[in-house]
């Protein structure tokens, strides 16, 4: 390296200009870690079903939620034509979820008076539809705003109705907990990170190190918390339909055998894994069945 009689000035300039791009860097971290922290703090709600603040972009409302499961829901439904409406695991599957809906209200009421905040009611205003799908897969869903399916390879794993509805209860529950605003919501934070480390100057190996960090850090623990809540409000809104919440225990035993142990490791999940499951369900059997004692008030 040149240098001048004292043998400083050429140093000293690169040095300046190392200098001047690596505070260049930290300067516009920094500003997205900003707007990040404003755009999470200024998009947070109280959930009535938790107690707890989560984040939802205001910009996201009930209404727009409802448009976009119903255009998923129409999309599933074309490529994965359901069974016909009068088909006898149809009736039934539909007598289950007529089951769940007429409780959602005392229950919605009941765990917000638990916390100690107020109900949000946005399920009045959803158009309740449930389909049966014939798959091998034993899964169901429910998106926002009240479209529901149910996929045949479910039955026998479930087994009988109180299991079916242990699970479409965890279904229902995903869309009263406004978890797919949520997700959205993450996922605009999300780009945030890709943003900054795209316009910081960061290399693709670095892009990739940060976003596996804010994936295994945050947004995976948050998807097994969301299941969590699913599992909880699920199971309640089961045992107040007069379901046996106690089911739920021996479905997702069930539900382990049938995966063959294929899941991955609970922190590289978005599902906590079955022993993690039975162990949750269980602690909340008792109150789910104070919630069966108090809302079963007939026999169905």
């Amino acid at each position: 390296m040149r240098q001048d009689p004292y043998g400083r000035a050429q140093y000293g300039q690169q040095t300046q200009r190392r200098g001047g791009g690596f505070n260049l860097r930290w300067i516009i971290l920094i500003g997205f870690a900003l707007y990040a922290l404003y755009y999470w703090s200024s998009n947070r709600v109280v959930d009535p079903y938790t107690g707890e603040k989560v984040l939802i972009d205001n910009s996201i409302d009930a209404e727009e939620e409802k448009a976009m499961g119903l255009q998923a829901y129409q999309e599933i439904l074309s490529q994965e034509p359901p069974l016909p409406a009068d088909a006898e695991i149809s009736q039934q599957v539909r007598t289950i979820a007529q089951r769940l809906i007429e409780k959602v209200g005392v229950v919605e009421a009941q765990i917000a008076a638990d916390h100690g905040t107020q109900p949000n009611g946005i399920w009045k205003d959803f158009d309740w539809a449930v389909n049966v799908i014939p798959s091998e897969q034993a899964n169901a869903f429910c998106l926002p705003g009240g479209k529901m399916a149910v996929y045949t390879g479910l039955i026998p794993v479930a087994q009988n109705a109180d299991a079916v509805a242990v699970v479409m209860g965890h279904e229902i529950a995903h869309a009263l907990l406004r978890h797919g605003a949520q997700r959205m919501s993450q996922q605009k934070l999300s780009q945030i990170g890709q943003m900054a480390g795209a316009m910081s100057g960061m290399d693709a190996q670095q892009q990739q190190m940060m976003m596996s960090a804010l994936g295994y850090g945050y947004l995976l623990p948050y998807a097994r918390e969301h299941e969590t809540q699913a599992d909880e409000v699920g199971l309640l809104l089961a045992a107040a339909a007069c379901f046996d919440p106690q089911e739920a225990v021996p479905l997702w035993e069930r539900m382990g055998e049938a995966s063959g142990g294929q899941a991955p490791p609970e922190f590289a999940s978005t599902h906590p894994n079955p022993g993690t499951r039975i162990q949750n369900l269980s602690a909340l059997m008792p109150k789910a069945m104070e919630y069966r004692r108090k809302f079963c008030t007939q026999a169905n």
